[in-house]
């Protein structure tokens, strides 16, 4: 397997859950403490630290602590191996109907 889908499986496997889909939502508006990002899961503090500390192995985020305060941040272009895999295949698919479309438009006249 390659870097390449390595890193994209550990990206898809981070985001199928939905509160690190969340906390990947909110951190697009900008860095935030860790105790910001726990407040509207109604979780305890360790249960979220283990979703940062998934995002942040798959390389979604990174955090830095300053004295007793860690937060988190999304890194600038980690969405772009998604970004690039989702327009790879919406190129596929295109390309597939527009071919689909050609068939039934050349069966059609031929059919006329």
């Amino acid at each position: 397997m390659t870097t390449y889908q390595t890193t994209l499986d550990a990206s898809f496997a981070a985001l199928a859950d939905p509160t690190r889909r969340a906390i990947v939502e909110r951190l697009t508006n900008g860095p935030a403490a860790v105790s910001e990002l726990a407040r509207p899961f109604g979780m305890a503090l360790p249960t979220v630290m283990q979703h940062l500390k998934v995002l942040e192995t798959a390389g979604l985020i990174r955090s830095h602590k300053a004295g007793r305060v860690r937060t988190c941040e999304m890194d600038p272009a980690a969405l772009g191996g998604i970004s690039d895999w989702l327009g790879n295949q919406v190129r596929q698919w295109e390309s597939r109907l527009d071919r689909l479309d050609a068939l039934a438009l050349r069966l059609a006249r031929e059919e006329a």
